[in-house]
């Protein structure tokens, strides 16, 4: 039996999305981990209103941890959150320790680039092992990706 795609499959879903994460960072390594959330939390995150744009991940005392990462309060919810509560990531022993090794590196950093329901309607969050970038490296990746458009545009119109 052929694997299904996360696009084509109806449970796979897009929560929230650091879209500056690419922009700001060079991304070496990413990683799917588990969440652990409250019911209220969950429900919210069905609603779609949570942000992950600011927030990071850290490994403190042998755990790895979300902070400062958004979801909004549910309005019908018998036990509230937080909104900004640290909340903790699940990840394997050794996948644990090459993360926290990565980031004891130079300039190394956990940044979230995108959390969602998996097939089997999960929350997950991709982190990614990166580097700092500095202005001109920006730059020159903004001048990379103008010049594959207007390469694209070229060939386009045989010009």
């Amino acid at each position: 039996m052929a694997k299904k795609t996360q696009k084509a499959d109806p449970n796979y879903k897009v929560i929230a999305e650091n879209r500056r994460a690419r922009f700001d960072y060079a991304i070496e390594d990413d990683l799917e981990c588990g969440v652990i959330l409250t019911g209220s939390e969950v429900k919210s995150l069905r609603m779609g209103s949570s942000n992950i744009a600011e927030s990071y991940a850290a490994v403190e005392d042998g755990e790895l941890w979300l902070v400062n990462s958004y979801i909004a309060p549910y309005d019908r919810a018998m036990f509230p959150h937080m909104e900004r509560r640290r909340r903790k990531l699940l990840v394997s022993r050794k996948q644990l320790s090459n993360l926290w090794n990565a980031t004891q590196r130079k300039g190394m950093t956990l940044v979230p680039m995108v959390m969602y329901f998996n097939h089997k309607g999960r929350v997950k969050l991709k982190i990614g092992i990166a580097k700092g970038k500095k202005i001109h490296d920006k730059r020159a990746t903004e001048a990379k990706r103008d010049w594959g458009r207007q390469k694209q545009r070229l060939l386009r119109h045989g010009d």
